[in-house]
């Protein structure tokens, strides 16, 4: 496993805090780079709950070339605007077509969906928005990863989710190390 590994999480107005920022905390413990990208014009983005966070880099500003997984948030509106910002789309159909890693958490996979990127893979999104999956095999697991792509149900599974990461671009045994130390698993 590669020890400089990028990740790239995405911040729009609206997103959920538990499945953004647990999601950095845990896969900075493990060692891996991850930027906070807003895909506003500006630096602090507010979740759904009224959570502010200064982003590392805008998007306009952010070179992907390196990356090598790109992270989406749900929450409400927060995946609507994801799905509205053309260039994280355009992206994200970029990173599929290259077999880099795409995760995404909540109502986000319905960005996924809406490419046609779950065509004929397993996913998971949260209760309710099941239609937005178009094509995918919808699974009722908290975490389902199926070849590049990695989706989450909801809040309740971010730890996973992000562990679900960590196994994959460090190694299941690092993932492990960092849910004992989290207590996650004892």
């Amino acid at each position: 496993m590669k020890d400089n590994v990028q990740a790239f999480i995405f911040l729009a107005e609206g997103f959920e805090e538990i499945e953004a920022i647990s999601v950095i905390d845990i896969i900075r413990r493990s060692e891996m780079k991850i930027t906070t990208v807003s895909i506003t014009d500006k630096n602090i983005v507010t979740g759904s709950h009224n959570v502010s966070i200064v982003a590392d880099k805008l998007f306009s500003e952010t070179d992907f070339s390196y990356g090598e997984i790109l992270i989406l948030p749900g929450g409400i509106p927060g995946s609507g605007n994801l799905n509205a910002h053309e260039g994280l789309k355009k992206l994200l159909k970029q990173y599929n077509a290259e077999g880099k890693k795409i995760a995404a958490i909540c109502a986000a996979p319905s960005v996924l969906g809406g490419l046609h990127l779950l065509q004929g893979r397993k996913a998971t999104i949260y209760p309710g928005f099941e239609d937005n999956l178009l094509g995918a095999i919808y699974v009722e697991d908290g975490v389902v990863k199926d070849d590049n792509i990695i989706t989450g149900r909801g809040p309740a599974f971010a730890l996973d989710f992000a562990l679900s990461i960590i196994s994959e671009l460090k190694g299941q045994k690092k993932a492990e190390e960092i849910a004992m130390s989290i207590l996650l698993k004892c």
